[in-house]
C-alpha cells in the first residue's frame, strides 16, 4: 500500500494521507450515525444491552462489507464522468476530494448532533454531484456533462423509492400483526411491560425477531453503505495518484497479455459486426481529425485506441516498465474501450452469443 506514495512530493503525499484520513473519519461518523438507527429498537425494548447491541451490529456490518462485493463502490465512482476523473490534475484532485469529504462529514456531524436521523448515503451522493456540477460551471462544460446523468438518475430513484417501499412494507406488517395480536400486546412500552407483566424484556420470540431484524439491518447496511467508503478511497486514489492507482501494479505478464489480447479481440468483434455497427454507432475516426485539447472518451477513437493499447503492451511484462504517463494513457484507453463496449452491448440486433463474448472481453480488459 505504501507504494502509492513513491515519487510523490511531500506536500502531495501529505495531502493523500490527509484525504485517506478524511475517508476513514467519514466512515467512522457514518458508523456511529447509522448504527444508532439499526440498534435503536433492540435497545429501547431492552431486547439487548446497549454495549452488546453495538458490538454485534459492528460485527454484522463488517460481515456485510466483506460479503457485499463492489457494485455500490463502482456506482459511487461512476457518478462522475470518466473524462473528469482522468483529466484531473493532482492539485485539483485534492480540492475535489476535500470538498466532497468535508461537506459530507460536516452534514453527518450536524445531523447527529441535533439527533436528526438523516441518510449518510444522500449526503455523500449530494456532495459528489455538487463537485461534478461545480467543476462543470468553472470549466465551461455543459452541466449535463459534468456528472454521469443516467447513473445519477438511477441512484436518485433508488434513494426516493426505498423509503416508500420501507413505509409500505412496515405499515403492512403492522396491520397484519394487529389481526393476530391485541393492541396491548404489541404496543407495550418497557415500563408498561414491567408494571403489568413484571418482565424487563419482551417474550423470547419477540426478542428473537427484534434482534434478528436489527442484525439484518446491520448486515445489509455494511453490504451497501460500507462499500461507499471503498468507493471514496477509489475516488481519492484516482484523483490524487492516478499514476499509481490506474493499473494493478501486481499484474503478471500473463494478465497483461490477456488485457492486450482482449483489446485485439474486441477490435475483431467490431470488424466482424461492422455491417450492423456502422449504422448504429460510429467507431472509426475520420483520418487527420483534430485531436481535442482535453482527453475525452469518444467511440470514434475505439479502433485507434485498440491499436495503441496493443502496441504499448506488446513488449510489456510488468507495468513498472511503463512510465507514469504511459500507464495513465493505457488506463484511459482501457476505460474508454470498456465504456464503448458497454454501449455496444446494449444495442438491439446483436446475437446473444456475441454480446456474451463482448462482455467477457470487457472483464478481461480490467
Amino acid at each position: 500500500m505504501l507504494e502509492m506514495f513513491n515519487g510523490l512530493s511531500f506536500e502531495l503525499g501529505l495531502g493523500l494521507a490527509l484525504a485517506l484520513t478524511f475517508v476513514l473519519a467519514y466512515e467512522f461518523i457514518n458508523g456511529f450515525h447509522d448504527t444508532a438507527n439499526a440498534v435503536a429498537t433492540v435497545i429501547y425494548t431492552k431486547a439487548m444491552p446497549p454495549h452488546m447491541a453495538v458490538v454485534a451490529s459492528g460485527i454484522f456490518n463488517c460481515a456485510g462489507v466483506l460479503a457485499g462485493g463492489l457494485g455500490v463502490a463502482y456506482a459511487i465512482v461512476h457518478l462522475l464522468p470518466v473524462d473528469l476523473l482522468l483529466n484531473v490534475a493532482s492539485a485539483h484532485g485534492l480540492v475535489m476530494v476535500f470538498a466532497l469529504l468535508s461537506s459530507a462529514i460536516l452534514w453527518n456531524l450536524g445531523t447527529w448532533y441535533f439527533g436528526i436521523p438523516a441518510s449518510s448515503s444522500h449526503t455523500l451522493i449530494g456532495a459528489i454531484l455538487g463537485v461534478g456540477l461545480a467543476n462543470a460551471l468553472m470549466t465551461g462544460v455543459e452541466v449535463s456533462k459534468g456528472i454521469n446523468v443516467q447513473k445519477a438518475i438511477d441512484i436518485m430513484l433508488s434513494l426516493i423509492i426505498s423509503p416508500l417501499v420501507g413505509m409500505v412494507i412496515a405499515g403492512g406488517l403492522l396491520l397484519l400483526m394487529k389481526k393476530f395480536f391485541t393492541t396491548s400486546k404489541i404496543h407495550k412500552t418497557p415500563e408498561e411491560r414491567q408494571t403489568w407483566d413484571g418482565k424487563k424484556r419482551p417474550p423470547f420470540w419477540t426478542r428473537f425477531t427484534l434482534i434478528a431484524s436489527a442484525m439484518g439491518v446491520s448486515f445489509v447496511h455494511g453490504s451497501n453503505d460500507g462499500q461507499k467508503g471503498i468507493g471514496l478511497i477509489m475516488l481519492v486514489l484516482i484523483g490524487i495518484v492516478p499514476g499509481q492507482f490506474v493499473l494493478n501494479m501486481e499484474s503478471t505478464s500473463y494478465q497483461i497479455g490477456r488485457t492486450k489480447d482482449a483489446a485485439i479481440h474486441m477490435g475483431d468483434f467490431y470488424q466482424r459486426n461492422s455491417a450492423y455497427l456502422d449504422q448504429m454507432i460510429d467507431l472509426k475516426k475520420v483520418p487527420n481529425a483534430e485531436m481535442p485539447q482535453v482527453f475525452k472518451c469518444d467511440s470514434k477513437d475505439s479502433m485507434s485506441s485498440i491499436a495503441t493499447v496493443a502496441n504499448l503492451l506488446s513488449t510489456t511484462e510488468h507495468y513498472n516498465q511503463l512510465d507514469v504517463e504511459k500507464r495513465r494513457e493505457v488506463r484511459r484507453l482501457l476505460l474508454c474501450l470498456d465504456d464503448t463496449a458497454k454501449k455496444v452491448s446494449k444495442l438491439p440486433g446483436i446475437p446473444a452469443s456475441e454480446i456474451s463474448d463482448l462482455n467477457k472481453l470487457r472483464k478481461a480488459l480490467r
